[in-house]
């Protein structure tokens, strides 16, 4: 969808923004440019668009030249969302996403019907339709900006930084509600930020920049963890890699014991003389679904005396980095694993999470021994 050529951006005082950057950036997934302050991230965005023009190199869309299209036209073809979501405060909510489609002549009641669908794609009640921006909440506005960009259905969406602004929890969910919306639509989402944790999160390719705009490293988030390519990605990354790894590894074959796991109605005195020593158990009810933890050797068969089980874990949803932080957290170093349903399936120990870590990355080396042994054969 989008090629960036040996593009260059060179400011008359001598500073150099983006230095020979080329990147292939492919349609129907998000690609994200992450790097320090002075990267260049900003900026090349805005080249894209011709907000600012290229000092050299060459941008194609669709294997077209922008700089052979009109400004206006590449312009409509994207949206563009920012932070602090740079809404129209004199306009309410409605107008505000209706804007690109009546500036493409749209009439007025088919570009307000379109924005008062997009209102409920994102997740937006639709009684703040009459509202004014300075009614809603960060995380409210950022929304409204996300569903303006998509107003006139372009097929790229630029975004700057648009979730930096609110608040983790709030972020978290607009994270979320944006790989919702991707995985409807499957636009070509370049997506700028300065956090490496957002980038990991939504990106399906992340391009790491040095200062001075210079690409360190281009790779999906879980290479990018395991291999990155020099001190400075690495250091980049921070200190907790290998965990965040973690989360590009399912649960799906991880090994669960359903020896400490009993509905509500069992012989619990003939339990307790069965697993003496063994630990708690986790009694369920009648659906199978988790209702605490108990101590055979003193619980007397009260379910409001059981203790918390904590969170559970999806099986083939959640990553092992969740399997493992729910167990860290249980009250008997057990995670409590799931169905989709919440019916439970088992239980899973740091133990056992260690080990399907290490049979995982077992079969990434031996994968990736497969794949050097073909190019070698080649």
């Amino acid at each position: 969808m989008i090629a960036i050529e040996d593009v260059s951006k060179r400011y008359a005082d001598g500073t150099v923004a983006v230095d020979r950057l080329s990147l292939q950036i492919p349609n129907h997934s998000i690609t994200v440019l992450v790097g320090p302050s002075g990267c260049g991230k900003t900026t090349t965005l805005r080249m894209i668009n011709r907000m600012i023009e290229p000092s050299s190199g060459t941008i194609r869309v669709n294997g077209e030249d922008i700089l052979r299209k009109p400004v206006n036209a590449l312009r409509q073809s994207m949206g563009y969302v920012i932070q602090n979501a740079g809404l129209f405060q004199h306009r309410t909510i409605l107008d505000n996403i209706a804007t690109v489609p009546r500036l493409l002549g749209w009439s007025k009641q088919r570009a307000r019907a379109r924005a008062a669908e997009l209102m409920e794609r994102v997740g937006l009640d639709p009684a703040m339709a009459r509202r004014y921006p300075y009614q809603l909440s960060g995380g409210q506005q950022q929304r409204v900006g996300v569903a303006r960009a998509l107003a006139a259905d372009p097929p790229i969406l630029l975004m700057d930084e648009p979730f930096s602004a609110v608040d983790p929890v709030v972020r978290r969910g607009l994270q979320e509600e944006l790989l919702r919306i991707q995985g409807e639509l499957g636009k070509a989402i370049v997506f700028v930020t300065h956090d490496m944790d957002e980038a990991i999160t939504i990106g399906d390719r992340v391009a790491v920049l040095r200062t001075g705009g210079k690409l360190a490293q281009f790779a999906a988030p879980d290479e990018l963890l395991s291999a990155p390519a020099d001190a400075f990605v690495e250091e980049f990354l921070g200190g907790d890699r290998g965990i965040r790894g973690l989360s590009f590894l399912s649960t799906r074959d991880l090994a669960l014991d359903r020896s400490r796991v009993f509905p509500v109605g069992s012989d619990w005195q003939q339990l307790a003389g069965e697993s003496a020593g063994a630990g708690p158990v986790l009694v369920t009810d009648a659906d199978a679904k988790p209702l605490g933890w108990a101590d055979l050797t003193v619980w007397a068969g009260d379910v409001q005396a059981l203790e918390p089980h904590g969170q559970a874990f999806e099986v083939g949803k959640d990553s092992l980095r969740v399997a493992l932080d729910r167990a860290v957290l249980s009250p008997t170093g057990q995670a409590v694993a799931v169905d989709g349903a919440g019916r439970v399936l088992g239980l899973a120990g740091q133990e056992t999470v260690a080990a399907a870590i290490r049979a995982a990355r077992q079969r990434r080396a031996a994968d990736s021994e497969g794949v050097s042994t073909v190019k070698a054969a080649r």
